[in-house]
């Protein structure tokens, strides 16, 4: 199986869970990582080097590399920035007002002056639009007033009437509007039907089979795995995705990759993650199952699983129940992380939440269908009986 070893992501995230616990001893950490405490104190020593003002000349050319490839990676954080402003430019007479909005709401991440320039919008009107914050309330108040009429009228039709039938009714009652204001009302208070999707079916994709039928008991580790994408709610209407790999044997989680999109890069990661982990050969001649999501059989996500060795499987596009074990994972995560909340406060907390699960789950937590040991605990042990037979 390959002696495991620690990426640079695992090493920050450590330090980084280490420091987000006050009060924490290298010992409680590094049990629930599954890592030896010394191991941790290193890590930390060293960030902790590293950090310092002396340390600055030894890092200079780090430093000029990490420029240069900010530099480089400019023209593709610009087509993000737009990616994400897509759904504040909703045209009319609040493209404007929305692109502010915009720059408001990321201006802690990004800056004003990077976000004007690449919006297209005056700087100097950016500071003065505040001034119009009366206005723009007085507008939302009447909207909110408007949208308690709109739900009304959308539950009164058990939610069967749209923009042009609820305008109909508005009209009706006296209150005469305009179905373009209708629509962004109804957009902005959610009053149209929208569910957040993490898989998006690709009906159109190459058949693969069904390697596993629905039994997702596997006989030996790093042969059968399933991976699923779920995702993270974060606050304000954000989310971030959760792409994992499970072993169907051990019920180990061994890969993971969490990122604000769901372009196939977030499962390639993932699914690299597992190679790493197991080291030696990775998954080479293991089966990945997943479902027909738009990612997994995407051309980029074939050449990864044939560059691996892996050998693909996919369930009946719309059944869950092909990818069961997948989802019956990313929903025991959330649950045991959240624990009744409905959001973590932001990206950090989500992440580092997921990642001391994650390591915990695979070093310490106790599995029923594997006599009430941890996944770890189990390879061991089934590596220990190989080696004898």
């Amino acid at each position: 199986m390959g002696t495991p070893k620690y990426s640079p992501e695992f090493w920050a995230d450590a330090v980084a869970l280490y420091h987000s616990r006050p009060g924490g001893t290298y010992g409680s950490v590094a049990k629930d990582l599954g890592v030896n405490h010394e191991t941790l104190r290193t890590w930390v020593r060293d960030a902790e080097h590293a950090a310092r003002p002396g340390a600055v000349e030894a890092t200079a050319m780090e430093e000029e590399n990490r420029q240069l490839r900010a530099r480089v990676k400019e023209p593709e954080l610009e087509r993000e920035i737009l990616r994400r402003a897509a759904k504040y430019f909703g045209g009319g007479d609040q493209l404007v007002s929305s692109r502010f909005q915009f720059v408001e709401d990321h201006r802690g991440a990004v800056g004003v002056k990077r976000l004007c320039r690449i919006l297209a919008v005056s700087r100097s009107a950016f500071y003065r639009w505040p001034a119009g914050a009366s206005a723009r309330a007085g507008r939302a108040r009447a909207d909110a007033e408007l949208a308690e009429h709109i739900n009304r009228i959308h539950q009164e039709s058990d939610g069967t009437y749209g923009v042009p039938r609820v305008t109909a009714e508005l009209k009706e009652a006296g209150r005469p509007v305009n179905h373009k204001r209708v629509e962004r009302v109804m957009r902005t208070f959610q009053h149209l039907r929208k569910k957040v999707r993490a898989t998006i079916p690709e009906p159109s994709a190459t058949p693969v089979p069904d390697l596993l039928q629905r039994d997702f008991a596997a006989q030996e580790p790093n042969t059968e795995y399933v991976g699923d994408i779920t995702y993270l709610p974060i606050g304000n209407g954000q989310f971030l995705y959760l792409a994992t790999v499970l072993d169907l044997c051990s019920k180990r989680l061994t890969g993971w990759s969490i990122a604000d999109h769901m372009r196939t890069s977030l499962v390639t990661d993932a699914l690299r993650a597992a190679a790493r982990a197991r080291g030696g050969d990775g998954l080479c001649g293991a089966i990945f199952h997943s479902d027909n999501g738009a990612q997994y059989v995407s051309k980029e996500f074939a050449q990864v699983c044939s560059a691996l060795g892996v050998t693909r499987s996919r369930g009946a596009v719309g059944t869950s129940a092909d990818n069961a074990a997948a989802k019956s994972l990313n929903a025991a995560m959330k649950r045991e992380t959240l624990q009744g909340r409905k959001r973590w406060n932001g990206a950090r907390e989500a992440r580092l939440a997921v990642f001391r699960w994650a390591t915990r789950y695979n070093t310490r937590r106790r599995h029923s269908r594997l006599g009430q040991i941890s996944p770890i605990t189990y390879e061991q042990r089934s590596t220990t009986l190989a080696t004898a037979a």
